[in-house]
């Protein structure tokens, strides 16, 4: 899944979506169904290498975000099934200056397959990223605040696992799958032992380690599109292990290549998983899985195919339904859990105080085109359960203090990514559409206020571009934006607000919402 995916894999996955990428059912982004029943996507949005742990009674999930900051985003749930944000652990990552975008970048680079665990009392997040090594993240609380720590090792794809005896071990490898005993402060206690080799194809990784009953689980996936999950279980950490694959769904739709997670039992001793399949170019979107135990074997679906509609968990009671945010007024002095910054931010080039109810992103450097830009504000877009609908994201911007060579607006960002935006230039403005670097339209822009929209539908792939005066009537221009899930960025495509200049510094624009419907 991490490091390469095969031309075969990428053929099937073609094929999939040519086919179709999803059922048609609830017309919202909420999948609980209200009558006792959910649908996957759990969440119709990038939220991938998904650990569950249940803590009390509330689930708590942690994903990956790579080099998008506030990052290593803790949800949390009574029900596996509604989701609520509950803190970005990393707020900035300040160990390389990759992550400001100084002359180098992160991108499909970053934090990804974190582990999440719960003991003595403590939260604790482990996590690789490829350049800088290993860290750990702990809190009291899942809320925070969380600390952060260099580990003098790293582990790929880390399981991290607290036995009964005390002793702490990781999962680790790819391909090659190792176990690890680990001292208090997570250093190694010793040296790498192999423990499994994959041997069904390559690419065995994400590993999850638990202890059930008489066996030691080891829970991974062989990664890409069209993905395996297994077990391997031993009496012995240390193996030897046996391997079972616990469901290999290549049914066209949103159980195809179901794969990667965590294993979790609910508190009436119903055993689920949230796993994730590969969605478009919205990214990698969490789907919860029933799991029956088969002679000492977590078995995934039902009759070895994932389940689209189903029967909630039982978790003991009711609750109530919920939704992830997307739009903002920008009405408070602090930005919802939903934003992340693409890299680091700078803390003193945007506020939502200086003019309050508005956004406020100030340039600060001189840059050649938006994968460069400094303070751009990024968020996950969110398909809807019937994919002919597409998801549109609308911002009101103000545009009086900009400087030549700004340009401010409205992406769609991955590899390729595209804008709408306005540009000033010898002290007059232009909207332009860009395509991946290419100004494909512009047209001449005499008010300092304007409505900018982009149009993206998971489901085509498409994402077009729009401008109006009024917010009523609004004027497409460009061309569509050929959404693609590439790995060379490695998230989904996002939406993103931003200004940047290209000749001198200090013009700001001013972003009064951004509104997703």
């Amino acid at each position: 899944m991490k490091s390469f995916i095969t031309q075969r894999r990428q053929i099937l996955g073609i094929l999939f979506f040519l086919i179709g990428a999803f059922s048609i059912h609830a017309q919202n982004i909420s999948s609980d169904n209200g009558d006792g029943t959910y649908t996957n996507p759990v969440i119709p949005a990038d939220f991938p290498d998904p650990d569950v742990i249940l803590v009390d009674d509330t689930y708590y999930m942690v994903t990956t975000t790579m080099f998008v900051f506030p990052g290593v985003t803790v949800i949390k749930s009574k029900d596996l099934v509604n989701w609520e944000y509950c803190s970005n652990a990393v707020p900035r990552f300040d160990f390389s200056p990759c992550y400001n975008l100084d002359s180098c970048n992160r991108y499909s680079h970053g934090q990804w397959a974190t582990s999440i665990k719960y003991n003595n009392g403590k939260f604790y997040l482990l996590f690789i990223t490829l350049d800088e090594g290993g860290f750990i993240c702990e809190a009291e609380k899942a809320e925070g605040p969380w600390s952060i720590r260099k580990l003098p090792k790293g582990f790929y794809d880390p399981g991290l696992f607290f036995d009964t005896d005390g002793k702490i071990y990781v999962s680790h490898g790819y391909g090659k799958i190792s176990v690890t005993e680990l001292n208090p402060d997570f250093s190694p206690a010793g040296k790498d032992s192999l423990v499994f080799v994959g041997d069904i194809r390559g690419g065995l990784e994400g590993m999850h380690v638990y202890k059930i009953n008489d066996y030691y689980y080891l829970y991974g996936t062989y990664g890409g599109m069209d993905g395996i999950q297994v077990a391997l279980r031993s009496k012995n950490i240390y193996g030897p292990y046996e391997q079972k694959v616990l469901i290999r769904d290549t049914t066209p739709g949103v159980t195809f290549g179901i794969h990667q997670g965590a294993l979790i039992k609910t508190q009436t001793g119903e055993w689920w998983t949230m796993l994730f399949v590969d969605s478009g170019p919205f990214g990698r979107f969490p789907s919860l899985q029933p799991v029956t135990w088969v002679d000492d074997w977590p078995m995934v679906g039902v009759d070895g195919k994932g389940v689209i509609t189903y029967a909630k968990p039982n978790v003991g009671k009711e609750h109530p339904t919920l939704a992830l945010p997307t739009s903002d007024e920008f009405n408070q002095n602090f930005l919802g859990m939903q934003w992340g910054w693409n890299h680091n931010p700078d803390s003193t080039k945007w506020s939502l105080t200086q003019n309050p109810g508005y956004l406020r992103l100030t340039t600060g450097k001189v840059v050649t085109n938006l994968r460069e830009a400094p303070n751009t504000l990024t968020q996950r877009p969110f398909a809807k359960h019937d994919q002919s609908i597409p998801t549109i994201g609308t911002t009101k911007l103000e545009l009086a203090n900009m400087k030549d060579g700004d340009i401010a607006g409205l992406a769609v960002f991955q590899d390729p990514y595209a804008y709408i935006a306005v540009k000033q230039t010898q002290g007059k403005k232009q909207i332009i559409m860009v395509n991946n670097g290419e100004i494909i339209e512009s047209t001449d822009f005499n008010e300092n206020t304007v409505y900018l929209r982009t149009i993206a539908s998971n489901s085509t792939r498409l994402a077009s571009f729009e401008y109006s005066i009024n917010n009523k009537d609004f004027n497409q221009i460009g061309n569509e934006l050929q959404m693609k899930f590439s790995l060379k960025i490695f998230t989904g495509n996002k939406f993103c607000l931003f200004n940047y200049a290209t000749k001198e510094t200090g013009g700001f624009a001013d972003f009064d919402w951004f509104r997703v419907k």
